[in-house]
């Protein structure tokens, strides 16, 4: 299935990097024409299927290097280097892995044929991925930046105020007087005080914390003095123990030992001094594991594998959340979400995100987010345009999709009720991600229990439909939701393939259309194309604004008839480690559609503060009927459910 090439398959041009003797690595392989290429991290390129072009692998800010390469045949290629290495494609029967630096062809085939057993395969050789903590699947709130606690207290006040869901704000940075030191500037009172206001309201916090240190700091002297500073940059050095050991123990230690619940590690590449300069700088530097030429990529996991591991060992009771903008193979074990970086707010930037978060999870990395509304400003004066109220309510409805979401970018005000024209639309999206809260923190356990995906090109679930092996602009959503962003100005309606399936349910509707084929969908400004697979069982929560809200309140499962499903209901306290230990449920569901009977199986497992008994509303989606994010007025059945196996009939 991947056949090497008859010619010079494998090469090694003898070369000199960084004052070492070393060799330019070449394997070359010989794809059939057909086949289409997936994965090797993000990229801003718009492409999704990669067929045909070169792809450069070196960290950079909007640009992550994961070399691992997925074929719709079903097989995968990692390419076992940190060096900065080209893919190439150009020519259809030729496929290239170059690495600048290195002593040997190493590389490791994977076979499927489905993508999830692939992605299954990878993370059994490089690491599973951790359940992060359940308000890390809310919203976040953020801008760059925010000047003072103050300030969050009182934004964090006026979301629960308006009963606008919301599960954390961030503070960017700049808060510090030396880049590198935990010292606030002035505008900084008491920031233990200020996180314990927040926590009683419930909303978490998390803080920018960077690789990149100002010389003036003590931390930076502290490292350089011990030679663990990279040098010719302003980064510490995480290939090395002691240095790791040292960057926590001086800044984000410090800063955890205050109240923080979460580490923004930007600049992750890394980037070094301002203007930041990325572009895979480690290439020509030395580091303690050895000559950066060949460890190129290898930055972003050892630093967040860093900080998670002194996490852990410093308070297992907590779950480690970070957020970054880089990452490399094997990182997904790592309590890290990547997000796509500093991108444009343009509809352009805002389509190709779509196809690199979706190569970014056939990289098998399944935590990703984007700034909404794009980092950079196009022009001034933007939040006030219409124009550009429109992109972020586009942008908003595609966020909400994403395994994280979040708000970011270098504007004035960030905050929801700073889109007075949409709005409305922006809170019916944050309502609708919070009622999705039981189907999506049941996902995450599959990711973590099952090596799942979330965010998933059709690609995955259709391999053998060549129709989708270039659809990079709409994706599965779990097992049952089929999402298509709207990715043009003053659109009304878009394109949708469906695939095959007995039928489609539109989510807005509750109308049926039969898959395999393309339709134009509706798409006001109020809403995407949503559709939902039959034989889905949906379970939508109440209407929380956090959440841990309310969780013993009543989940109203829909179910999608014409075909059978099933659906496992995971439940536990929603942070700590003791769900590795056993302590959470898991409730199976089963919908037969022939015989039209709903069976809630019996609850494995339990925990502390378990809910012993709920309310299960049942709504069998029809025309009008259990549609849309509100709740659903009057359901079909309900159930008392005390967590013994129970069947409901709706002959």
């Amino acid at each position: 299935m991947l056949r090497e090439g008859n010619s010079l398959p494998r090469t090694y041009e003898p070369v000199q990097v960084n004052g070492e003797d070393t060799f330019r690595v070449t394997d070359r392989f010989s794809p059939i024409p057909t086949e289409a290429f997936y994965g090797l991290g993000q990229h801003q390129s718009g492409m999704f299927n990669y067929r045909g072009s070169t792809v450069e692998l070196g960290q950079n800010n909007t640009d992550v290097a994961i070399p691992l390469l997925v074929s719709s045949r079903g097989y995968a290629l990692m390419w076992n280097t940190a060096a900065l290495t080209y893919v190439d494609n150009r020519f259809p029967t030729e496929l290239a892995f170059c690495a600048i630096a290195g002593h040997s062809v190493d590389y490791y085939f994977l076979y499927g044929p489905e993508m999830d057993t692939i992605i299954h395969e990878y993370r059994t050789m490089t690491g599973h991925t951790p359940l992060l903590p359940k308000w890390a699947y809310g919203f976040f709130q953020s801008k760059d930046r925010y000047t003072s606690l103050d300030e969050i207290k009182n934004i964090a006040q006026r979301y629960r105020d308006e009963h606008i869901p919301l599960d954390a704000i961030v503070q960017d940075w700049f808060w510090w007087k030396k880049e590198g030191d935990p010292e606030f500037n002035a505008n900084y009172h008491d920031v233990p005080g200020d996180l314990a206001t927040l926590h009683k309201e419930n909303v978490h916090a998390m803080i920018s914390v960077w690789g990149l240190l100002d010389p003036a700091s003590e931390t930076y002297k502290t490292l350089e003095a011990k030679h663990l500073m990279i040098p010719g940059a302003h980064v510490y050095d995480p290939s090395s123990p002691e240095a790791r050991d040292i960057y926590w123990d001086r800044l984000p230690g410090k800063l955890f030992a205050q109240g923080w619940d979460a580490f923004w590690l930007d600049s992750a590449e890394p980037e070094e001094y301002w203007p930041h300069m990325g572009d895979a700088i480690l290439r020509n530097k030395q580091l303690a594991i050895g000559n950066g030429a060949e460890y190129t990529n290898v930055f972003p996991l050892l630093h967040t594998l860093g900080v998670q591991d002194h996490w852990k060992k410093t308070n297992a009771s907590k779950r480690v959340f970070l957020l970054t903008r880089s990452a490399f193979l094997g990182q997904q074990r790592v309590g890290a979400t990547v997000w796509s970086g500093d991108v444009f707010t343009s509809y352009w930037a805002l389509s190709h995100q779509v196809p690199a978060g979706l190569n970014f999870a056939l990289s098998g990395y399944p935590y990703w987010t984007t700034d909404i509304g794009g980092y950079w400003p196009a022009f001034p004066g933007v939040i006030e345009q219409p124009a550009y109220q429109e992109l972020y309510a586009r942008w908003f409805e595609f966020g909400t999709f994403c395994p994280v979401f979040r708000t970011h970018g270098h504007r004035p005000n960030n905050e929801l009720w700073t889109y007075g024209k949409v709005e409305p639309v922006l809170i019916r999206f944050d309502k609708l991600r919070y009622r999705l809260m039981p189907y999506i923190y049941s996902l995450a356990w599959k990711v973590t229990s099952q090596d799942y995906t979330i965010q998933r090109p059709l690609v995955m679930d259709w391999r053998t439909d060549e129709k989708t092996w270039n659809i990079g602009d709409e994706f599965m959503f779990g097992p049952a939701l089929l999402v298509n962003p709207v990715l043009r100005s003053n659109a009304t309606h878009r394109t949708v393939y469906l695939p095959a399936s007995p039928k489609w349910y539109d989510f807005w509707t509750g109308n049926t259309t039969t898959g395999g084929q393309e339709v134009e969908a509706d798409a006001p400004l109020d809403r995407i194309p949503l559709y939902v697979r039959a034989g889905s069982i949906l379970p939508m929560g109440p209407e929380i604004e956090y959440a841990a809200q309310n969780p013993g309140g009543p989940v109203e499962l829909r179910i999608y008839r014409d075909a059978d499903g099933t659906f496992d209901l995971y439940e536990d306290t929603g942070d700590g480690y003791d769900y590795e230990k056993g302590q959470h449920t898991v409730i199976p569901m089963r919908w037969d559609d022939r015989a039209g009977v709903l069976t809630v199986g019996t609850r494995e497992g339990s925990y502390p503060g378990m809910v012993d008994k709920r309310m299960f509303r049942i709504v069998l989606v029809s025309s009008g009927h259990g549609t849309g994010g509100d709740v659903t007025d009057k359901a079909d059945k309900e159930i008392q459910y005390d967590g013994r196996k129970v069947s409901v009939s709706f002959r």
